[in-house]
């Protein structure tokens, strides 16, 4: 997973402001809580917009199925496919390997579009919906290289990369700072993999699939006269 800064600064993102306090028992100080991480909850902003909900349930069951030939009908014929590259199909089949069975297309768009989508737009590129709403509302103080969104309701921290290891947290939608994006399972043969991170002022490990990169790939689909359609599908800094 790259963690490199992307080229641009989003101009849609939301501030999250934290408030301590204190406390005061019979005149004395109370000591210092636990850091509490920001709170990142889902979004959908087009929840709401029924051509958007069906094209998406189209575009899954296509990815399930392997169906290149729809999900390429979807693809805008000047598809953006980063700063140093080509517009447009040839490059789109290139970059993703689309004629391999075992393209990465299929996983990194399905994880994209499982989660929600919110409007975005940069310098370049015009107003868009993209998916997932990670990077469209990335807390603009925090460093995306050094941090993951949890995108789980609830998520078990634990003290090893092992799902056998003692739980330290259950870690809700929420901002943390990420040390390593890519730790093996200490089980021999067990494809799980785990991030460490700084949670509640400890260091543990929550499975992969429960944490995002904002600067991971983005998928961004504009509606004209032929429907919904695919205009970019990149990671920060391409």
């Amino acid at each position: 997973m790259p963690l490199l800064k992307p080229f641009f600064l989003p101009h849609t993102l939301h501030r999250w402001l934290l408030a301590a306090g204190t406390a005061c028992w019979i005149g004395l100080s109370a000591p210092p809580a636990a850091a509490i991480e920001p709170f990142f909850p889902p979004r959908d902003e087009l929840a709401t917009d029924a051509s958007w909900q069906r094209f998406r349930q189209r575009l899954l069951t296509a990815i399930e199925a392997r169906d290149i030939k729809f999900v390429m009908s979807i693809v805008a014929r000047d598809v953006r496919n980063g700063l140093e590259r080509d517009k447009g199909h040839a490059e789109f089949k290139l970059q993703w390997l689309v004629d391999e069975p075992d393209s990465p297309l299929w996983r990194e768009l399905r994880r994209a579009l499982h989660l929600g989508a919110s409007y975005f737009q940069h310098e370049h590129m015009p107003r868009s919906a993209c998916a997932p709403y990670v990077l469209p509302h990335w807390p603009q103080d925090l460093d995306p290289t050094e941090h993951g969104a949890i995108i789980s309701q609830e998520t078990q921290m634990r003290e090893a990369p092992s799902g056998r290891s003692a739980i330290l947290e259950t870690l809700s939608y929420s901002v943390v700072p990420v040390n390593d994006w890519e730790v093996a399972d200490l089980d021999r043969g067990n494809p799980q993999r785990w991030v460490r991170v700084n949670a509640r002022q400890r260091q543990g490990f929550i499975p992969e699939e429960h944490i995002r990169s904002p600067l991971e790939h983005l998928a961004c689909f504009r509606k004209g006269a032929q429907g919904w359609q695919l205009t970019s599908f990149m990671a920060a800094g391409e």
